[in-house]
């Protein structure tokens, strides 16, 4: 992998453009060979429960899901807020496959070393 490259994503379906945008470039990182991150924060972390993405979908794109399907199967991580998930009941069991539950810390971390959108 060339790069780290980490995508930080809060938005959710009070504005379907700024998340599919953001999976679109993250997408598009992966599948250039950059080690690629999606941090989850606050309401986007529905966005990594099984089906919710599917559903989402801005005009003239296609739904949030095949973005993030795309993400994951290029090698891309999607990483979910324990603390933004607690309080909205979503446990680790209701994730889809290839998201890991990272807080802060790690996410800190992969930051120092990464290019941030």
């Amino acid at each position: 992998m060339s790069d780290k490259i980490l995508v930080n994503c809060c938005h959710t379906t009070g504005d379907v453009e700024t998340p599919t945008i953001f999976f679109i470039v993250a997408g598009a990182s992966a599948a250039t060979d950059n080690e690629t991150m999606v941090f989850l924060i606050a309401d986007s972390v529905n966005l990594a429960v099984a089906g919710d993405a599917d559903g989402i979908q801005q005009d003239g794109h296609e739904p949030l899901g095949n973005y993030i399907d795309s993400l994951i199967e290029n090698g891309g991580k999607l990483w979910v807020c324990p603390a933004c998930d607690g309080p909205r009941g979503i446990t680790v069991d209701d994730l889809i496959d290839g998201t890991e539950w990272r807080g802060a810390v790690p996410m800190i971390d992969f930051a120092k070393q990464a290019t941030v959108l």
